[in-house]
């Protein structure tokens, strides 16, 4: 280390230590910057993955339905329902469940049932409030509402018929036109009011599979295991296990919707729903649940347009007070400014010191203010969300920096005038 840069060093240890109360002043003012920037920067990356997580569990955001040509309703094998889902998880994690949708009766009275299999729908709907069990073999599922209207309550039996002529007809545009604007929560909600059956044989068959007199009550017996509760068309549905639904009507068929909870979200959920539209082989179109899709996007567009308005002023704030501390400290060494300057010293020389000084209190400030800023990010989102934040090691070495550069942003205006000041003039004072 050579003379000139030993002095450098020397000097610039006694201006911080010589002024401890404005360096500190410096510290803090950077320290604050950095905690909240680091802060809002963090809960801005790692929330609105773990928002569209929590929104994951209110349902799906992607509905895939068959679009028949034939008249027939075949709906999606599960061949097409794999390829699909392969599709599906290009973009991201998934997690789906299929439906099959029958017009039945229950005392003569219209009612849509739903075979699912109870596993997928449960991972996919955990905000349902389900009391009771889930539907299994030879026991169902039924809504609040379904449950009201005939008077059903957990461990009763109720009376299912199935009749062809209440499930005729096109479905192609049944099975769709309801989630056509994706405003349903669910692709259930979307598309049962409409949904129709295959075409049967219209001769009766046995266990009440059919019949053509509207007031026949024959049918199959079922248990009700569960009532589901979720103030949404969900109420109005029967759910039972879809080799129950297939024994009901004597037929098997595909599914009449896939729901679909995908992690990806914008413009990735916009390409998933693409790619699938586009394989017009495929004989499926996808949509897109608008309302969660929307209010997920809306909520992360408040947040960081939030995080942008917050960032100036801090930003501001600690242009500030780096500048006016470093101003007071400036006014305070005027007398060896121009002693210095009266010596020889550069402009130069002098102005590397107070840059250097000043990049020192931001780096001491932007140290303690990322792990303050962290601290804070990690409990917000632990109380919020109940999720660990895990340390963003780029952001941190970022906000850092960062810090370091605003510090001598904010000194650039004292060191100017630092440059300017007059040797005779000061020392003629003094």
């Amino acid at each position: 280390m050579t003379s000139n840069t030993r002095m450098f060093f020397t000097m610039l240890w006694g201006a911080v230590f010589r002024r401890r109360s404005r360096a500190v002043m410096a510290v803090v003012a950077s320290m604050v910057g950095a905690a909240t920037l680091f802060c809002l920067a963090a809960i801005c990356i790692a929330v609105p993955q773990q928002m569209n997580d929590e929104m994951r569990s209110y349902g799906a955001n992607l509905i895939v339905t068959p679009i028949e040509t034939d008249g027939r309703k075949t709906g999606i094998d599960e061949a097409m329902v794999e390829h699909t889902t392969e599709m599906v998880r290009a973009h991201g994690d998934a997690r789906y469940a299929t439906y099959r949708y029958e017009n039945v009766r229950v005392n003569a009275a219209p009612y849509v049932m739903a075979g699912v299999d109870a596993a997928q729908v449960r991972d996919l709907n955990h905000h349902w409030s389900v009391d009771g069990s889930w539907p299994s073999s030879g026991s169902v599922l039924i809504g609040r509402d379904v449950a009201d209207s005939t008077g059903a309550d957990i461990g009763s039996t109720i009376t299912i018929g199935y009749r062809s002529s209440d499930n005729t007809g096109s479905s192609a545009d049944s099975s769709s036109s309801g989630s056509a604007d994706g405003s349903g929560t669910t692709g259930d909600q979307s598309g049962q009011s409409d949904q129709s059956g295959i075409a049967a044989p219209s001769s009766p068959t046995e266990n009440g599979r059919v019949s053509s007199d509207i007031m026949d009550t024959k049918g199959t017996d079922f248990r009700v295991a569960g009532i589901v509760d979720t103030g949404g068309n969900e109420d109005s549905i029967i759910y039972a296990t879809l080799g129950d639904v297939q024994k009901l009507t004597g037929t098997k068929r595909g599914a009449d919707v896939i729901e679909y909870s995908a992690s990806a979200s914008g413009d990735d959920l916009t390409k998933t729903v693409t790619s699938i539209n586009d394989m017009t082989s495929m004989h499926v179109k996808a949509q897109q649940v608008t309302k969660i899709t929307s209010s997920d996007t809306r909520i992360i567009t408040m947040l960081q347009t939030l995080f942008w308005i917050v960032s100036l002023v801090v930003l501001v704030l600690t242009l500030v007070g780096v500048s006016t501390t470093i101003s007071s400290i400036v006014s305070q060494r005027s007398y060896e400014i121009g002693l210095r300057k009266a010596l020889g010293a550069s402009a130069r020389s002098i102005s590397m010191e107070f840059y250097v000084e000043s990049a020192f209190y931001g780096l001491i400030g932007g140290l303690i203010g990322t792990a303050i800023g962290y601290a804070l990010a990690r409990a917000l989102t632990t109380v919020v969300f109940s999720r660990m934040l895990p340390v963003n090691w780029p952001l941190a070495i970022g906000s850092v920096i960062l810090a370091a550069l605003i510090a001598v942003l904010a000194s650039i205006p004292p060191v100017h005038r630092a440059n300017h000041i007059d040797p005779a003039v000061v020392l003629r004072e003094e």
